[in-house]
């Protein structure tokens, strides 16, 4: 199996409303494509990860908007949409002494469509603002 490594960014921001939206609201303007992301408050900030199909792009975009960035080299991998497939490859990774810091999953790039699941800080306030 060929394992392919990918370059993930993250843009560190304000843990406040609408900057996620900014964030990407920036990127779609200058049509950079978010493939994956996650996006943990971390010290008080939010480390919005993301794996984009123009990284060079993106990075002169955070840089225009003050946006501190970082890169780091990922492992990508394409998971079957099937019982068992997260938890062979994870056991595979653990038995060579891997550890996995953390993990986020973005499209295969064949699908028109994803879920994305959000925690919010107000679930019924986000309910009624996504209707």
């Amino acid at each position: 199996m060929h394992v392919p490594k990918a370059k993930q960014l993250t843009a560190w921001i304000e843990d406040r409303p609408g900057t996620l939206g900014n964030v990407a609201a920036a990127l779609g303007e200058k049509n950079v494509n978010i493939l994956a992301f996650t996006v943990p408050v971390i010290g008080g900030r939010g480390a919005f990860r993301m794996i984009v199909d123009r990284p060079a792009a993106a990075k002169k975009i955070f840089t225009q908007h003050g946006w501190e960035t970082t890169e780091e080299e990922v492992v990508e991998v394409t998971l079957q949409d099937k019982p068992g497939s997260l938890g062979r490859l994870a056991s595979k990774l653990g038995q060579a002494g891997v550890n996995i810091e953390y993990a986020y999953t973005g499209t295969a790039r064949s699908v028109q469509k994803v879920n994305t699941y959000f925690k919010v800080s107000d679930l019924n306030a986000a309910l009624k603002a996504l209707r």
